[in-house]
C-alpha cells in the first residue's frame, strides 16, 4: 500500500512523521539534529530514500545533511558555500557599499530525475547547485551578478533565496524568489536571468513599481499549467499566465492579503490554498481563527476551511516554507505552526487534525508519496 511521509523542520530539530494511504495513523520519528535549527527537509523525487537537510546553528554555522535510507540515519555531506566570482558588493539603505555575506541555506529543491542534483538557496540570495549528491556547491554566479543586485535589500528574515521552483515543462526554466528583491526566471538552467516583477506594487520602497525591491514570500506552480503561477507577496496574492511576463492581484475576499504560504491542489490547477494572518507587524490569524483558505477559481473567489482548526483565541504563524500537498486523491495538504502543531486534511482541505502538536516551532513542511 502507498505510504506518505511529511519531512518537518523546526527551530529544534527535524521530524519524520509516516502513515499509510488513508493518512489516520501517523508515527513520528525524531528529534533528528536536537538542538539545531532545521530551515528545510527535502526528499527527492527521482528516489524516495534520499533526503536532504539543511541544519544551521550560532555555533557552528551552516551544516548540510543527507540521508539515504529516508531519514533513519544522517551523514554530514559538503558544506562549501563560500560566495564564487566577482560579485561585488550591494548597498544598503544608508547607500553604504556593503559585501554579500553568506549566513544559511533557506531552502533546497532536489532534481526532479537525479537524486544526486540539488539546488540551495541561501542568504544573502545565493543560489547554489550540487550534481554529487551535496559534496560539492557551486553558485549560479549570473543571478547575484545581475544589474540590479546592488539595490537589492533583506526583508525582516533576511536578504534570503526562499523559494526555488524547476519548471517540469522545461528543463532550463528556474524560477527563484528572494526577499526582499523579488522573483526572477532563467531560460537558460541558471546561467543569466530576468526580473519578473512587472504589476507587483510595493509602497515601502521609493518607487513602487520598480522592476525590483519587492518582499515575495512565496511562489507556487501546478505542473499542468507551467505558465501560470501564484504568488503571496508582502500584502497581496498575486497570479501571473504568462511565466511572470505580467502579475494581477487576485486577493478578493481573503480577510487579510498577508501571509507567508502558498500552495497549488495537485491535480486542480485552479485550486489555490493560502493561510492569512492579521498584517506585517501582527503575525497572527485575523481574530484568533486558524483559517486555510482555498479558491477553486484560481484566486477570483476564496472560502475558509476551518473544520477541525482552532476558532478562538489561537495567535499562531504558518511560515513561507511551511504548507505541501501531496498526490493522492482525495489530495492531502499540510502545514505547520510556529506553535509546533503539524495538521492535514485527507479530504482537499474539507476537514483538518493535527498529527502531532507541541513541536518546537515549524519552519518547512514537505511530503512525500511513497510506492
Amino acid at each position: 500500500m502507498t505510504d506518505v511521509r511529511v519531512l518537518v523542520g523546526t527551530r529544534k530539530g527535524a521530524f519524520v512523521l509516516t502513515a499509510d494511504g488513508k493518512r489516520n495513523n501517523w508515527t513520528v520519528d525524531g528529534p533528528h539534529f536536537g538542538g539545531w535549527e532545521i530551515y528545510h527537509v527535502a526528499g527527492s523525487p527521482a528516489d524516495p530514500n534520499r533526503l536532504y537537510a539543511s541544519q544551521s546553528g550560532g555555533w557552528f554555522g551552516q551544516v548540510m545533511q543527507r540521508s539515504d535510507d529516508g531519514g533513519k540515519t544522517w551523514n554530514t555531506v559538503g558544506n562549501d558555500f563560500a560566495y564564487q566570482g566577482e560579485t561585488g558588493d550591494h548597498l544598503w539603505y544608508d547607500g553604504t557599499p556593503r559585501p554579500w555575506e553568506f549566513k544559511r541555506i533557506w531552502h533546497l529543491e532536489p532534481s526532479r530525475d537525479d537524486p544526486d542534483t540539488v539546488y540551495a538557496g541561501g542568504e544573502d540570495a545565493a543560489l547554489y547547485r550540487s550534481t554529487d549528491g551535496g559534496q560539492k556547491w557551486q553558485e549560479l554566479t549570473g543571478l547575484r551578478q545581475h544589474p540590479t543586485g546592488p539595490s537589492w535589500q533583506p526583508g525582516a528574515g533576511g536578504l534570503c533565496l526562499h523559494t526555488i521552483i524547476l519548471d517540469a515543462a522545461n528543463k532550463d526554466r528556474i524560477y527563484v524568489a528572494i526577499s526582499a528583491a523579488g522573483a526572477f526566471r532563467s531560460d537558460d538552467a541558471g546561467v543569466s536571468w530576468t526580473p519578473i516583477n512587472k504589476g507587483l506594487r510595493s509602497g515601502e520602497i521609493p518607487d513602487e513599481d520598480s522592476e525590483v525591491g519587492h518582499c515575495v514570500h512565496r511562489l507556487a506552480q501546478h505542473p499542468s499549467r507551467p505558465d501560470t503561477l501564484f504568488m503571496q507577496k508582502h500584502w497581496d496574492v498575486m497570479r501571473t499566465d504568462d511565466a511572470g511576463g505580467q502579475w494581477r492581484e487576485i486577493s478578493g475576499n481573503l480577510p487579510s492579503d498577508f501571509g507567508f504560504p502558498i500552495a497549488v491542489h495537485p491535480h486542480e490547477s485552479e485550486t489555490v490554498y493560502v493561510v492569512p494572518i492579521k498584517s506585517d507587524y501582527e503575525h497572527v490569524p485575523p481574530d484568533g481563527k486558524l483559517r486555510v483558505y482555498r479558491s477553486r477559481t484560481g484566486g477570483e473567489e476564496w472560502e475558509p476551511l476551518t473544520k477541525g482548526l482552532p476558532q478562538e483565541h489561537c495567535y499562531v504563524n504558518v511560515l513561507r516554507d511551511s504548507m505541501a500537498v501531496d498526490t493522492l486523491d482525495p489530495a492531502g495538504i499540510y502545514f505547520g505552526t510556529t506553535g509546533g502543531q503539524v495538521y492535514h486534511s485527507a479530504d482537499n482541505g474539507d476537514t483538518w487534525a493535527p498529527i502531532v502538536r507541541d513541536l518546537p516551532a515549524v519552519l518547512s513542511v514537505e511530503v512525500q508519496v511513497l510506492p
